[in-house]
C-alpha cells in the first residue's frame, strides 16, 4: 500500500498531531519499561528538528470513556522528558480549551503531551466529531502507532481523513518489514507458528498457508496436530475437539503447495517444572502419563536445516514451553540460527505477536532479527490478512 512518510511533509512552523503508543507498564508510580517511548523518538525528533511543533496523542490503560485520575498520561511525562532530553508540556485534555491553550503556547521544536484520548467515549467509537476536535488543534497528522492501527478509533482512523496524513518512522518501519515478509517476499518463505491453542490462530493459519512455502508448527498447537494424526499425546496441552479442524488445515496446506512441518521427536516430562526429569521420544510415542513440552533434537535439527534453505522467515510463537529450562532448547536454538542467518544476509526475518518478543529476548536472538514487532494484536491481524483501519486511512 502506498502511503506518505515524514519525508513527504513540510513541518516548519506547523503543529503536527502525532499518534503514538505510550501505553507503557508502570510500577510504583513510574514507567518500568521505556521501549515504546524510545521507539517513537525518531519521529518526534525529525519533526522538531524540521522546525515543527509536536502535539502527542495517545491512550493509556482502559478508562472506558471516563476521566480516571490514575490512568492519566501525566505519569508517562517524566520518562518521556528523560528519553527525549527536553521539557514536554502537558495538557489536561486532548481537545477543548486546555488542549488549545497548550498548543497555542508552543514554539517550533516544542513537544506537548495531550491527555489520554480514551477519557472520551467517542475515541473507541471512532466518533468523527471527536476526531474533528482533535484535528482542529493541528495542521498535519502523523500516525506512529502501528500497535493501535488494528482499531478504528477517532485518533487512529477518523482523524486521518481530516488532515494531511503520513506514517511516522516506527509505522514506516513496521509496514516496510511486513511487506518484505509477506507482501512481496523473497522465496522460499517459512513461517514458525507456536503457542498454546489452534483455536485462537485459525485465521492466521488459513492466511499463511496461502502465502508461505513452509509452515512450522510448534508449542501446544503441535500437540493438537499430532493428536489429529492419531498419535498419543498423554497429558499434554491439546485441543482434542479441534482434531477435524487440524486435519482440514493440513489438507488445505497440501492443496496450496505449502509444506506443513510437525516435530518428528519431542521432549516429554511428568511435571512442568524447571529442571524436571525429561526424556526424548518419537512424536508418536508419548507415554500416557507424560506431557510434550518441547520439540526434540531431531525436529530441532530439521528446522535449522530448513531455515538454511529459506530466504524469508516470519516467526510468531515459541516452539515449546520456553519459559523454563530445559524446555526452551528448541526455541533458543532455532531462533539463534535464524539470527545468525540474518546477520550473514542469507535471511530476512520478521517476528512479533504474543510471547514471541519475550521468547526471542530470552534466546538472545531478538537483536539479530531483521525486525521484531512489539505491536501484538496489530501484528497478528496483519498476519491474518486483515485490513488494519489505521493503516488503510493513511492511504486514503
Amino acid at each position: 500500500m502506498a502511503f506518505k512518510t515524514l519525508d513527504d511533509m513540510d513541518f516548519a512552523g506547523k503543529v503536527a498531531l502525532v499518534r503514538v503508543d505510550l501505553n507503557v507498564p508502570v510500577e510504583n508510580g513510574a514507567v518500568s519499561d521505556t521501549t515504546r517511548i524510545e521507539r517513537v523518538l525518531p519521529t518526534i525528533r525529525h519533526i522538531t528538528q524540521a522546525g515543527g511543533k509536536v502535539a502527542l496523542l495517545a491512550h493509556f490503560a482502559r478508562p472506558k470513556g471516563q476521566r480516571v485520575p490514575e490512568m492519566s498520561l501525566a505519569i508517562v511525562r517524566p520518562a518521556l522528558e528523560a528519553a527525549l532530553g527536553q521539557p514536554v508540556g502537558f495538557a489536561e485534555d486532548c481537545v477543548g480549551i486546555a488542549a488549545k491553550r497548550a498548543v497555542a503556547g508552543m514554539a517550533p521544536g516544542d513537544v506537548v503531551l495531550l491527555e489520554n484520548t480514551r477519557f472520551h467515549a467517542g475515541e473507541e467509537r471512532n466518533d468523527p466529531e471527536l476526531a474533528a476536535a482533535m484535528a482542529a488543534l493541528g495542521e498535519l497528522y502523523v500516525n506512529d502507532a502501528f500497535s493501535a492501527a488494528h482499531r478504528a478509533h477517532a485518533s487512529t482512523e477518523a482523524i486521518a481523513h481530516q488532515l494531511p496524513a503520513c506514517a511516522g518512522r516506527l509505522m514506516e518501519a513496521e509496514l516496510t518489514a511486513l511487506d518484505r515478509a509477506l507482501g512481496d517476499p523473497v522465496r522460499p518463505v517459512a513461517a514458525v507458528v507456536g503457542g498454546a491453542k489452534v483455536s485462537t490462530k485459525l485465521d492466521l493459519l488459513g492466511n499463511l498457508i496461502t502465502r508461505v512455502d513452509h509452515l512450522i508448527i510448534g508449542g501446544g498447537m503441535a500437540n493438537t496436530f499430532l493428536a489429529a494424526q492419531g498419535h498419543p499425546v498423554g497429558t499434554s496441552l491439546c485441543e482434542h475437539d479441534m482434531a477435524d479442524t487440524a486435519r482440514a488445515v493440513m489438507a488445505q496446506a497440501s492443496d496450496a503447495g505449502c509444506t506443513l512441518h510437525l516435530p518428528s521427536d519431542v521432549v516429554v516430562a511428568r511435571e512442568f517444572a524447571a529442571g524436571a526429569a525429561h526424556e526424548v521420544v518419537a512424536a508418536d510415542a508419548c507415554p500416557d502419563d507424560a506431557m510434550i513440552l518441547d520439540a526434540g533434537p531431531e525436529a530441532q535439527a530439521a528446522i535449522i536445516a530448513l531455515l538454511g534453505t529459506c530466504r524469508t522467515l516470519v516467526w510468531n510463537g515459541p516452539l515449546g514451553a520456553f519459559e523454563i529450562a530445559p524446555f526452551d532448547t528448541a526455541t533458543n536454538a532455532c531462533a539463534r540460527e535464524a539470527a545468525r542467518l540474518t546477520a550473514e544476509g542469507a535471511l530476512t526475518s520478521v517476528a512479533g505477536g504474543g510471547d514471541t518478543v519475550s521468547a526471542l529476548n530470552r534466546a538472545g536472538a531478538a537483536a539479530g532479527f531483521s525486525y521484531v514487532s512489539t505491536a501484538g494484536g496489530a501484528f497478528l491481524e496483519w498476519m491474518e490478512g486483515k485490513t488494519l483501519p489505521g493503516v488503510a486511512a493513511l492511504g486514503a
